[in-house]
């Protein structure tokens, strides 16, 4: 660990929620803990959400991810993804508002998007994933399992990057999408596994919907994907 970015190994102290598999509490552990591949093999699983923020363009905000990033260092992903952490408000399950108060809290850490340009009431809970996946470079160290909540945000909003996390952002219309998934087939682009299965099981769909995204949503079901 002594190799990591000592900012970046601060945050793997962080008490993330541990869930079995139908999303119930188990208890909490450390972010390292939760990315142990030890521990993933022996089953542990925890909450997490990933954010697709659309502006007034119907363009996608996807971030690059810092260098300095301990798990998918430099990938390209969707606006935000992170943790809910193990504390009174961001546990708060009635209309996912834990979740909610976690993304406000992460797109304000990583992107800078203030709470006023995004207030709680816009977030849409659409469904949840659950999926796994080793660290890329794979280290053989860590991983990631979890019970994704998916948010989407529709809203115009200024960046300012927090370079330890994001190194670059950009907007992508459908077509520019679609280019990106075919660049990541070749080899010639890095994108985070959860947003690759995320794209071709669900986001063209909503996409192409975005002024009817509760057409979409399922808080029932968990869906399992696989790469």
């Amino acid at each position: 660990m002594k190799s990591h970015d000592e900012l970046q190994q601060t945050y793997l102290k962080e008490v993330c929620i541990l869930v079995n598999e139908n999303d119930k509490v188990l208890g909490s552990a450390s972010k390292k803990d939760c990315h142990l591949l030890s521990n993933i093999n022996g089953g542990m699983l925890h909450r997490a959400f990933s954010v697709f923020l659309f502006n007034s363009k119907n363009e996608l905000l996807l971030q690059q991810r810092s260098n300095a990033k301990i798990t998918f260092p430099g990938m390209f992903t969707n606006t935000c993804c992170s943790h809910p952490l193990s504390t009174k408000l961001e546990m708060d399950e009635e209309k996912a508002m834990g979740v909610k108060r976690a993304a406000q809290r992460k797109l304000f850490h990583e992107l800078g998007i203030t709470p006023d340009q995004i207030p709680l009431n816009i977030f849409e809970y659409i469904t949840r994933i659950q999926y796994s996946a080793l660290n890329q470079p794979n280290d053989g160290i860590f991983g990631e399992n979890e019970i994704d909540y998916v948010l989407i945000v529709k809203r115009d909003v200024d960046v300012s990057l927090n370079y330890n996390e994001v190194q670059s952002y950009r907007y992508v219309d459908q077509e520019g999408m679609k280019d990106l998934l075919a660049k990541a087939e070749s080899g010639h682009i890095l994108l985070t596994p959860w947003f690759t299965m995320i794209c071709k099981e669900f986001l063209f769909k909503w996409w192409a919907n975005l002024k009817k995204t509760t057409d979409f949503v399922d808080h029932k079901n968990i869906h399992k994907l696989s790469q």
